[in-house]
């Protein structure tokens, strides 16, 4: 089997995992890049507080959703573009999370999704002082991209797996997560309360500063 995945990346308003406000997708076939899309998503009430902080991190302020769908629109569009794919991303637990919130906080239907995370895998293919995404990218030969942009950062993910698949020896994503003992796990299902305001965290990828 080629290695075919889709990569992909969010970036959020504040901290609630419901706030997406951007998405970027990358889909590869083969190991190669054959298409990409990324568009900016209207979080939905209660979740749509843009904190300075967030701001700061990508650059997205509100203005820059208005008019643009929200969740349970943009979602269904996420699930075809994926096409069933195994959902690659760095910090998988954040972006995982971002889509089960969305649709939690929207009364959305998650869709069936596993996920590896490229982080990890990078934590076994690669000595790296750090193993945020641009250190990763780099060991990967991939650099000068603008990190907290949705649709680079997906694309450095994908340039990672891709890399480590070949470091590896390994043509699916599947024998990848076997070789680096990464599961590929199944997305699931959570609880997301409203909140009418959100207060802010060190960073905009909560409880793990890996990206």
């Amino acid at each position: 089997m080629p290695l075919n995945f889709t990569a992909i990346d969010f970036e959020t308003a504040n901290s609630s995992p419901a706030s997406a406000c951007s998405v970027g997708l990358v889909k590869v076939r083969g190991g190669r890049v054959v298409e990409r899309a990324s568009w900016f998503i209207q979080p939905p009430v209660g979740h749509d507080a843009f904190l300075e902080w967030n701001t700061r991190i990508h650059g997205i302020v509100a203005s820059d959703v208005v008019g643009a769908k929200g969740w349970a629109e943009q979602y269904r569009d996420i699930v075809a573009f994926a096409d069933g794919d195994v959902l690659v991303a760095h910090n998988a637990r954040f972006d995982m999370g971002v889509i089960a919130g969305g649709c939690s906080a929207t009364g959305t239907e998650l869709a069936e999704h596993h996920s590896l995370c490229s982080l990890q895998v990078a934590r076994k293919t690669y000595t790296l002082d750090s193993y945020r995404l641009p250190m990763a990218a780099r060991a990967a030969g991939y650099e000068g991209f603008q990190h907290h942009d949705a649709a680079a950062d997906a694309e450095a993910c994908a340039a990672i797996v891709v890399h480590a698949a070949g470091q590896h020896g390994c043509d699916t994503v599947e024998a990848l997560g076997a070789a680096t003992r990464v599961h590929i796990a199944p997305v699931r299902p959570r609880t997301e309360q409203p909140r009418a305001t959100a207060q802010p965290r060190l960073s905009n990828r909560p409880m793990i500063f890996a990206d």
